[in-house]
């Protein structure tokens, strides 16, 4: 968790970072990949260092998102496969959570493959709306952080553990109604806007 001064910029980087995901995410697919990275190396480091200490708490974050940031911007190749491979295993995780249980290493690691070869052959789309609903949950749960949603705001701040994208969107049905709405925006904004033309 990071310290409580950090909370609100993080928000703002959540929010910023949504947005340009959201609605320019394949365009700039390489700088959305580096401002995941970042926040995911963030979480990383300040989950490993913890937070008694502000000034290793702030220095593990940057050198974890500088570091996270690098990570999967030089898997720009892979990184469309990672997507698929993670929405295939998200798949198996939702659909076993709907029928009360977990699934089995072999499904999700099926359904993980499929998704990846799935991903690589839609490449394009696979993008726009991977990283305009990823950009969607991004923007809600910063909006809400910034506007005071404890919850949210509790949520921006977790661990890797629990890193937001994989957990259910906190608060309200009018969280998932945001996002969905956003998400289909953001995706019809890219495929006739800003990544038009663009192969």
């Amino acid at each position: 968790m990071l310290p409580a001064f950090l909370q609100t910029p993080a928000a703002a980087i959540l929010l910023l970072g949504g947005l340009l995901a959201c609605f320019a995410g394949y365009r700039i697919f390489r700088v959305v990949l580096g401002i995941y990275g970042f926040i995911l190396g963030a979480l990383l480091a300040t989950s490993i260092v913890g937070t008694e200490n502000t000034v290793w708490t702030v220095a593990a974050s940057i050198a974890g998102g500088l570091g996270g940031a690098l990570l999967l911007i030089a898997a720009y190749f892979v990184g469309v496969a990672l997507i698929g491979a993670g929405l295939g295993a998200m798949a198996a995780n939702l659909v076993w959570a709907a029928i009360g249980g977990e699934p089995h290493v072999l499904v999700v690691i099926v359904l993980a493959i499929g998704g990846a070869l799935a991903a690589l052959a839609l490449q394009r789309y696979v993008i726009i709306v991977a990283t305009s609903f990823g950009g969607a949950q991004t923007v809600v749960v910063g909006a809400a952080a910034l506007m005071g949603n404890r919850t949210a705001a509790d949520t921006a701040a977790r661990t890797v553990y629990s890193v937001y994208p994989l957990n259910p969107m906190p608060g309200t049905t009018m969280d998932l109604v945001a996002a969905l709405v956003l998400g289909i925006v953001g995706a019809l904004v890219q495929l006739f806007v800003t990544a038009k033309g663009k192969k």
